[in-house]
This record gives structure tokens, sequence and C-alpha cells, in this order.
């Protein structure tokens, strides 16, 4: 059996970002499912970084490249012809924009408009996810989850750069790209989580180093809510609605725009939690101590988020696989068996482990994606 309908056996897939803990994964991902992958990216942005941990560079075409130099990635764009394309590069902490906020913005909104003027210039099919943020929409603080259709907007620098971006991708995709190969749609994902994330003020990396030291775990916002999710769900998301956009004749992939819109890809509602719950979820895997260090004069980050997924769902049929307790466990088995072994061969082995059982979880399930064959709109 072979997932995503062997959309990407063969196929040359450009991913923008390719050095990042996201990137990483879907490379990896990718290189898996038989694609010749095409990075483009900055040098890995941690030290570690799973990157470098899983020996990518061996893996994928690595370009050392910034999002935000047009010309050279036009090149690239040009010379790779790809199949398929996911964006990922960004800046993509809260509290970095409050320090960085026009290189937030050169890399997020401008980045984002470098690689759709260079999308322009393919003339064969292709199909492009571009991926922004649950926090481009404007955060009214309530219990609710956004939908597609919700106003964008933003506190910070970073958001709002995410709600920016998502605007320009819009009007290009409408503005240019209505009679054109390329296919153009947008994601955006809850709060990523998974093995191999090492970036400063994140809140499972700020727990992993703490634990590894055996130091208490600082907590800067205990009670702020946010959607977990572990990577490979978003990641299944984007594969997805790529591998639709660019078989026309699925029974999910009607004539109209459907799929060249926006789309959440969220967690269960079950997995909107605040974050000392994740704190002492993960404390019960791998023992250790938090502290409360709430700052009441901290820059703002927005306490309640929440995303609805059922646009994914109706259109889709996407939904999550794994609960808040797995993802959670799951994530922390990553990391300690990798503090235990860091031998790229070991973490390729855990890796590969894990995307193998989720997508195992994923057939039991039924979810389309997993299947090896067409699923019609009955089944789903």
């Amino acid at each position: 059996m072979e997932e995503f309908l062997g959309f990407y056996r063969g196929k040359t897939v450009l991913v923008t970002g390719h050095t990042g803990f996201k990137g990483s994964w879907l490379a990896f991902w990718l290189h898996r499912l038989g694609a010749r992958v095409v990075g483009y990216s900055l040098a890995p942005p941690t030290t570690p970084s799973l990157f470098e941990g899983l020996r990518l560079a061996d893996l994928v075409e690595h370009h050392l490249g910034d999002i935000r130099d047009p010309e050279h990635l036009q090149q690239v764009v040009k010379a790779t012809a790809p199949g398929a394309v996911f964006h990922l590069a960004a800046q993509p902490i809260v509290r970095e924009s409050y320090k960085t906020p026009v290189p937030t913005y050169d890399t997020n909104v401008m980045g984002t408009i470098h690689l759709l003027e260079a999308l322009r210039c393919l003339s064969h099919p292709c199909s492009a996810v571009f991926i922004t943020s649950d926090k481009c929409y404007e955060n009214r603080e309530w219990v609710y989850g956004y939908r597609e259709t919700d106003p964008l907007g933003g506190h910070d620098p970073y958001s709002s750069s995410k709600a920016a971006a998502e605007i320009a991708i819009s009007a290009w995709r409408r503005s240019f790209f209505r009679n054109h190969p390329v296919r153009i749609a947008s994601a955006r994902a809850g709060n990523v989580i998974g093995g191999g994330d090492w970036a400063k003020d994140r809140i499972v990396p700020d727990c992993i180093r703490a634990l590894q030291q055996g130091q208490p775990i600082v907590v800067r916002n205990r009670l702020a809510t946010r959607p977990w999710q572990h990577v490979l769900e978003p990641l299944s998301g984007y594969l997805w609605l790529a591998a639709l956009l660019g078989t026309p004749s699925s029974p999910l992939n009607p004539t109209d725009t459907t799929l060249d819109t926006a789309f959440n890809f969220g967690p269960l509602r079950e997995s909107n939690r605040p974050v000392e719950a994740l704190v002492a979820e993960i404390l019960r895997h791998w023992p250790g101590t938090w502290e409360d260090r709430t700052d009441p004069e901290a820059v703002h980050e927005a306490a309640l988020l929440h995303l609805s997924i059922d646009k994914a769902q109706a259109h889709l049929g996407w939904h999550p696989v794994l609960d808040f307790a797995t993802t959670i466990r799951e994530t922390v088995r990553w990391y300690s068996q990798a503090h235990q072994d860091s031998k790229p061969e070991r973490l390729r082995e855990l890796t590969a482990d894990q995307l193998d059982a989720y997508i195992a979880q994923a057939r039991i399930q039924g979810l389309g994606w997993a299947r090896s064959h067409l699923p019609s709109l009955k089944e789903d």
C-alpha cells in the first residue's frame, strides 16, 4: 500500500524551509514516498537540529538560499521544475518577531510573494501548498474554533505577518493563477510538536532541555490554551491537499476551485489544553519539576486559540489521528530515545518507526490519504 495515491513517487518536490523542524519531517516523509526532494533554505536554525541529526543533506538536493533573494529562488524553481511545492520557510517565533519585526515581515510576507512570482514562470502542472499559521486569525480570545472564513489579523508582528501572507496568497491566486497550470492552496496548522524541535522560546524544546539538564522547567504562560498536535498531523494534511490538487480525476477534487483555498489542519478538540496541562503530561513520561514564571510585563501572546477543521473533514476527508495523550507520549519517547543514542542511523530508524506507526493508525481509521485506492465520496 502506498499513501497519497502514489502521487509523490518519482515526482520532483520543492520544500522551502527544509532545514527547520517541520521541513525536516516533511522532507524525510517525501523521501520515503519516493519523491525527488529539492530543498531551499537557510542553514539549520538550531544546534542540534533534526536536519543534521537525520543527515538529510544525503537524502535531498540541498540548496542553501534565502527566501528573500528572489533571483536565486527563481533560478532554483526554474532549474528543478517541481511538480509539487511546499512553502515552509519563515520566521516562526512570536517572541522573536517583537525583536525583529521588519525581518519577520520581509521573510514571511515578501518571501511568500517571491515564491508566488517564481511559480508564475512554470508552464507545467504543479500543486503548491503555502503553510502559514493558526495565528493568522484576528484573535477574539473566544472558545470557538476559527474557521477559514473568519477575519485575518494579528496583535504581534509574527501573527500579522502570517495574515498578510494569506492575503497575498489569495490575491496572487485570483489575479495570476486562475488559468494557470499551477494550483495554489494555503494551510493553517495548530501548535505543532514532536521529536526533533530545538527552537528557542517553544515550550516543548524548553521542557526537554530542562529535563536533560536536571533543572526545573520554566513556564512563562501556564494558562495559555493552544491546539497541540503532533507534527505528522498537519504534514499528512499538506501532503493530501497537494496530492488532490494534482489529481484532477479524484472524486474529492471537483472542477471548481474548492481546493484552491485555505484549509485548517488542527487537532481533536480535546487536545486544546493549557500549557500547564501539556507540561504535566510531559512529566508523566520524563519525571521532573516545573516553576511558574508568569511575567505580567511580558509581551502579548494569545491566551485562547482553537481551530475548526470542519472544512478539511468535509472537502478532504481528513481528520487527526492521534489524541493528546498519544501525541505527548510519542513526542517524549522520541526525545528520550534520541538522548540515549543520537547516531544518525538510530535517529532515522526512530523517526521512520514513528512515521510508520502513524500511517498504520491512519489506515485503521480509514483515512483516504492512507489508502491505496481513490476514496469515493460515499466512503468518506
